[in-house]
């Protein structure tokens, strides 16, 4: 008997419902060119970093739990004497995810974090780039579940970039809305 191999229920979903439902839309010609998430970009700031150099390994471990995926530390490429900021010094964290462990965050973030955000009424639809990339900021880590609410020290938001590979904002828009993201009617 062969083992039957884990698929994620984002892939699931995309082959089965978002593949169909797009060719319908926009008419594609051939399943390729319908477009797909190609990788998920979290990033967040360290503005106290100045004050308290032990919350860097506080904020890459809460990145880390949260992702599943040591964060990179981003440094300042330019001294900047208005925010006591000099070259070199760290400044964010950022994680690129792809692949499964991108499908696996995707599903979390959308059927688990995001119902528990406060007065949750649906995510801005027009955080665009205009080449069919959908950046969103979160105010606070503590609506992913992997994270304690006594053991944090700073609430910390991030930015999550969503990178697609539509030619579009509206092509987008309809890829992201059949996966599953809440956008505000």
């Amino acid at each position: 008997m062969a083992k039957k191999e884990y698929k994620s229920r984002v892939i699931e979903n995309y082959e089965k419902e978002v593949v169909p439902a797009l060719i319908k839309k926009f008419g594609y010609k051939n399943p390729m060119q319908v477009p797909k998430l190609v990788k998920i970009v979290i990033s967040s700031g360290l503005g106290d970093i100045k004050d308290n150099a032990k919350s860097i390994q506080v904020a890459q471990n809460e990145i880390k739990i949260i992702t599943g995926q040591q964060p990179v530390l981003c440094k300042a490429k330019k001294s900047v004497a208005n925010f006591k900021v000099r070259e070199g010094m760290p400044i964010g964290l950022k994680v690129t995810l792809r692949g499964k462990m991108m499908c696996d965050f995707y599903d979390k973030f959308v059927s688990i974090a995001l119902p528990r955000v406060r007065d949750f009424r649906g995510v801005p639809s027009e955080s665009f780039d205009g080449k069919g990339n959908y950046c969103m900021g979160v105010k606070e880590q503590l609506i992913f579940p992997e994270i304690q609410y006594d053991q944090v020290e700073k609430i910390r938001g991030m930015d999550i970039c969503f990178v697609t590979t539509a030619k579009t904002d509206e092509e987008a828009r309809e890829l992201l809305r059949a996966m599953g993201m809440p956008f505000k009617k």
